[in-house]
């Protein structure tokens, strides 16, 4: 993605008015907006980014568009798997920007790793590939965003912004490949209930509580506590929960709930 400068530089201007000469790239002045002071990311508070890439020329393209952004401030790189766990690790910050394919790995395994360390933390993929799956399952993990790299809409402050406003952030082209993929899946029948339903069904009631508990942050000697059972009762609720809805870990559990509205 080319930031505002790259893209000025990127051909000559033609005088304002005027149309621009085929095959050059039109010159635009960004009108002038505004930012409400109740939206997360004001200057004197910055939405915190954690930026993950093993491309060094990309982390800097990325890093300038952040640093000339006052609403969002770069707290911490990291360039693989291993460097990405110690800086979730030791970092406080709001929104983590990762590269799917890294040299030790892939981002999967930091969305995954950040959700169970620092699960109000939002994460935005950034890859050079436009893998509709890869998109899908970014977001089963808790992914909030979904960027392309070098694509002209959008921006990384942008996508940041979004995120960490409770909103999310994806390319157009993905965003109409996926409705149009959505569009031809099936639709359920009146006889037979919608994925979701059968989901709620499936947790008991007991089964729903921990998992409203586990989302509250409680661990499983406090829940044990609240509910006068004990934490082994209490692990082997959650072991269910993760066994019917299918996911591994707490983040993704309480992601799954919180989604298909379960509590």
């Amino acid at each position: 993605m080319l930031n505002s400068n790259e893209a000025k530089g990127a051909g000559p201007s033609t005088p304002e008015g005027e149309p621009p000469v085929p095959g050059q790239f039109a010159v635009l002045q960004n009108p002038p907006s505004m930012w409400p002071d109740f939206m997360t990311g004001q200057v004197e508070k910055p939405v915190r980014v954690l930026l993950v890439d093993d491309d060094s020329h990309m982390r800097r393209v990325i890093a300038q568009e952040l640093m000339a952004d006052q609403r969002t401030l770069l707290v911490a790189q990291a360039s693989s798997v291993r460097e990405g766990r110690k800086a979730i690790k030791q970092h406080e910050f709001d929104v983590m920007l990762v590269d799917l394919n890294l040299g030790d790995g892939e981002g999967f395994q930091l969305i995954d790793y950040m959700k169970s360390m620092r699960p109000t933390a939002e994460a935005v993929i950034i890859s050079i590939m436009e893998n509709d799956d890869q998109v899908l399952h970014a977001f089963e993990l808790g992914a909030t965003g979904y960027l392309v790299k070098n694509s002209w809409f959008g921006s990384y402050p942008q996508a940041v912004l979004q995120v960490a406003n409770g909103g999310a952030s994806i390319t157009p082209h993905l965003a109409r490949r996926l409705l149009q993929r959505f569009d031809h899946g099936p639709t359920p029948t009146a006889q037979e209930p919608a994925p979701e339903e059968r989901e709620t069904e499936r947790l008991s009631q007991r089964e729903k509580e921990v998992l409203r508990m586990v989302a509250s942050g409680y661990t499983s000697a406090e829940i044990g506590n609240r509910l006068a059972i004990s934490s082994l009762t209490v692990n082997t609720h959650i072991k269910n929960i993760y066994r019917k809805l299918q996911v591994r870990t707490r983040a993704q559990a309480v992601r799954f709930a919180s989604l298909r509205g379960l509590f």
